[in-house]
C-alpha cells in the first residue's frame, strides 16, 4: 500500500509502537498480511482495520457475513484470480463490477479484472478474514477436492500427466456413481472445484516461469507489472540493445532484444502477463488499450536513474495486432549514441570527402539508401549537424522525428490529417530553406517535389529503400521520374549497411585459408599482407566476439559520365559498371577494407553484402 498500515494504525494512535513491533516478528515468522497479524495478536479488529482504511482512501466498507452474492456474479471472476488477488466479485451494475478486497490500493489487482472481465472495476473494502471464508465458501475450499488412495486398489491412484487415462474417460460414456466408487481414489467431491478443474483443461496455459517475478513484487509502491516493465527498460539499456521486442504466441510470450543488429531471446514470460504487459506499455506510450484490432505507434519519454545517473530515454513503441495477441516493438532512441562525427561513422577516407563534397553543394539531392536500422538517420543527422550554421536554414520532415537538434526546425508527419511528405514538404518552400532533409521518398508526389525544390536552389536530403547506390535511380525513374531530371538533380547516392565490430577485449587473429579469402573478394596480391581478426568471446560482449557497430558505405558521385548514362537510360548494372570505373567502392569493398583494418569478421561482411 501506499501508505503503510503500521504506520496508518499508528497515526490513529491504534496501536503503539511496541506492538507494532510484534505484529512484525509475529508476520515475520507465520507469513500472511500484517493486517491479520494485528488480528490475531489481538492488538485491534477486523472491522477497525476495515474502517480505517475505508476512511483513508475513501472507499466504502462491507460485512461480507451478511451480504449474499448471486451466483452467476461469482462466475465472472475464476477462483484462481479471487484467491490470487484475495477479491470476491459483489454485483454488476452495466459495465461496472463492484469487487470486495482488503487492499483497495491493488492497481494490479483491479487492472487484471479489468483487462479479463472487460468490466470497469469499483472496489470495497472488507476484512481478510471474512473476505478468506466468503471465497472459500462460494468457490470451495482448496482443499475440498482430495485423491487418496485406496490400499485395496494396490496403490493405483489417479496418477498425474495420464493423458492417455484422460482422453479415453473424455471420449467413453460417463462416468456414473457406481463407477466412481469403484476408482479408489475419490473420497470428496466438490462441484465448484471440478468447474475449475474443467475450465483448466479447456484452457491451455503456459506457467513455466523464467523470470522471477516473486522477487518483482517484494516491493510495496509498484505493482508487478509495472515493475517488470520498468526492468525491461533499463536492461535494455544495461545490455546495448536498440530495439526491444515483444511477441506472444500461442504457448509462449517471449522478449526479445536486438543487440548490435542481432536478435536474442531473453525472457520467456508466463502467458497470464501478456495482456497486463501490454496494457501497460500502451498506457505509457498513450495508445487506446481498447483498440486490439489495429496497429498503433507512439512513445514513450522517461527519466531514469541508471548507475546513479539520470537518463533521459526515449522509445518510439509499435504495436501490431498478430494470431495470438499484439506484439509490441520498442525502439531506443538514445541521444548519447548518436555519432554526430562523421569521420567516426566508418568511412573509407575517399567516401566520406566525396559525401563532405556533396553536401556542402548549395543545391542538388543526397540520396541515402538502406533498409530499415543500417543507421540512414544516423548519417543524415552527421550531415545536418555539419551545415548547422546560423546563416543557413534547415527543415526537416520525419516520420517520426527520432532526435531533437538544437537549431533545427523538425516536423512530424501525421498521415492520418493528410500531414504527409508532399504536404509538409510543398509547406517548407514557402518557408524560405536553404536546406531540407525528407525522412524518406516513398511516392512519386513527394520525389517531384524534391527534384523541384533541388533545381530551384536548394539541398535535399532524403532517403530511400533500395539494395545499393546505382539501382537508387531505376528506382526513382519507375516512381516516374524523367530521367534527365534524375540526372539533373541527384548530386550524389550512399548506399549503406550496419556490421558489428569485433570485440577489443577478446580481439585474436583469426588463422583463414587463402582461398576463403579470394573467395569473399581480396585479390591473390592483398592475400598474406594483412591479419583477419575474431572475438573469442568475453564478458563485455556477453560471449558474442563482437561489440558495437560500425557502417560500410557506397559512395556514388553523379559525375559527368554517369549522368550521360543516366540521360539515355542505363541499366543499373552499366551504371555500376561506369563507378567502379570512377573509383567507387561497393559495399562489399568497403567491407573488406574493414577485415583488412582488423575491425570486423569475413562473417559479418558476408552476412551484409554480395560480391
Amino acid at each position: 500500500m501506499p501508505v503503510r498500515l503500521g504506520e496508518l494504525l499508528l497515526k490513529e494512535n491504534m496501536v503503539t509502537p511496541q506492538q507494532l513491533q510484534d505484529a512484525l516478528n509475529h508476520q515475520k515468522m507465520n507469513g500472511g498480511k500484517l493486517g491479520k497479524a494485528f488480528v490475531s495478536l489481538g492488538f485491534v479488529q477486523d472491522e477497525e482495520i476495515t474502517s480505517l482504511l475505508s476512511r483513508q482512501y475513501g472507499v466504502p466498507s462491507i460485512n461480507l457475513e451478511h451480504f449474499e452474492v448471486d451466483p452467476a456474479i461469482i462466475k465472472i471472476i475464476p477462483a484462481e484470480t479471487a484467491r490470487k488477488y484475495q477479491v470476491l466479485p459483489l454485483s454488476r451494475s452495466g459495465a461496472t463490477l463492484t469487487i470486495a478486497m482488503a487492499d483497495p490500493t491493488n492497481v494490479f489487482a483491479m487492472d487484471d479484472i479489468k483487462f479479463m472481465t472487460g468490466y470497469n472495476v469499483e472496489p470495497v473494502v472488507a476484512s481478510e478474514t471474512t473476505l478468506e471464508e466468503s471465497i472459500d465458501h462460494y468457490y470451495g475450499s482448496t482443499r475440498s477436492l482430495e485423491l487418496r488412495r485406496d490400499p485395496a486398489s494396490g496403490g493405483q491412484g489417479l496418477q498425474p500427466g495420464g493423458g492417455d487415462n484422460l482422453k479415453e474417460a473424455m471420449e467413453g460414456p460417463a462416468l456414473t456413481m457406481d463407477d466412481m466408487a469403484g476408482i479408489g481414489g475419490l473420497s470428496e467431491i466438490d462441484l465448484d472445484s471440478m468447474a475449475d478443474a474443467e475450465a483448466d483443461v479447456e484452457t491451455i496455459r503456459q506457467e513455466e516461469d523464467e523470470i522471477d517475478l516473486g522477487e518483482l513484487s517484494k516491493s510495496a509502491d509498484a505493482a508487478p507489472v509495472i515493475k517488470l516493465t520498468n526492468v525491461l527498460l533499463v536492461d535494455s539499456l544495461k545490455r546495448g540493445a536498440s530495439d526491444i521486442h515483444i511477441e506472444p504466441y500461442e504457448k509462449e510470450f517471449r522478449v526479445r532484444f536486438r543487440i548490435d543488429g542481432i536478435l536474442y531471446n531473453v525472457m520467456a514470460l508466463p502467458m497470464k502477463l501478456k495482456d497486463p504487459l501490454t496494457s501497460r506499455i500502451k498506457i505509457m506510450a498513450k495508445l487506446d488499450i481498447a483498440e486490439k484490432r489495429l496497429p498503433q505507434d507512439g512513445r514513450i519519454k522517461i527519466k531514469m536513474r541508471v548507475e546513479d545517473r539520470a537518463r533521459d530515454l526515449d522509445f518510439r513503441v509499435s504495436c501490431l495486432p498478430t494470431l495470438w495477441g499484439e506484439k509490441i516493438v520498442m525502439r531506443l532512441l538514445d541521444k548519447s549514441k548518436l555519432m554526430l562525427d562523421m569521420t567516426k561513422l566508418g568511412f573509407e577516407p575517399h567516401s566520406l570527402e566525396r559525401f563532405k563534397t556533396a553536401i556542402g553543394k548549395p543545391y542538388g539531392i543526397v540520396l541515402v539508401t538502406g533498409p530499415t536500422g543500417s543507421g540512414k538517420t544516423n548519417t543524415l543527422y552527421s550531415a545536418i549537424a555539419a551545415l548547422n550554421k546560423p546563416d543557413t536554414n534547415i527543415m526537416t520532415a520525419e516520420d517520426p522525428v527520432e532526435f531533437n537538434l538544437a537549431g533545427i526546425n523538425q516536423v512530424q508527419i501525421r498521415e492520418n490529417i493528410g500531414l504527409n511528405f508532399a504536404a509538409v514538404l510543398r509547406s517548407f518552400l514557402r518557408q524560405d530553406p536553404n536546406i531540407i532533409l525528407v525522412g524518406e521518398i516513398r511516392d512519386y508526389e513527394t520525389a517531384e517535389i524534391a527534384v523541384k525544390a533541388a533545381l530551384t536552389g536548394h539541398l535535399v536530403l532524403s532517403t530511400l529503400h533500395t539494395n545499393d547506390a546505382p539501382s537508387t535511380v531505376s528506382r526513382m525513374v519507375n516512381m516516374g521520374i524523367e530521367p534527365f531530371l534524375v540526372g539533373t538533380a541527384v548530386n550524389l547516392i550512399q548506399a549503406q549497411r550496419l556490421i558489428r565490430r569485433v570485440c577489443k577485449n577478446c580481439k585474436v587473429e583469426d588463422d583463414v585459408p587463402s582461398k576463403t579469402l579470394i573467395d569473399v573478394g581480396f585479390t591473390p596480391d592483398e592475400v598474406g599482407n594483412f591479419e583477419v581478426f575474431k572475438g573469442k568471446g568475453c564478458g563485455a560482449c556477453n560471449g558474442t566476439g563482437y561489440k558495437g557497430r560500425i557502417g560500410l558505405y557506397e559512395v556514388m558521385e553523379i559525375t559527368e559520365g554517369i549522368r550521360d548514362l543516366i540521360m539515355v537510360g542505363a541499366t543499373a548494372v552499366e551504371i555500376k559498371r561506369k563507378a567502379l570505373e570512377e573509383g567507387m567502392l561497393t559495399l562489399r569493398l568497403s567491407g573488406l577494407e574493414k577485415i583488412k583494418a582488423g575491425v570486423t569478421t569475413i562473417e559479418e561482411v558476408l552476412r551484409e553484402t554480395i560480391l
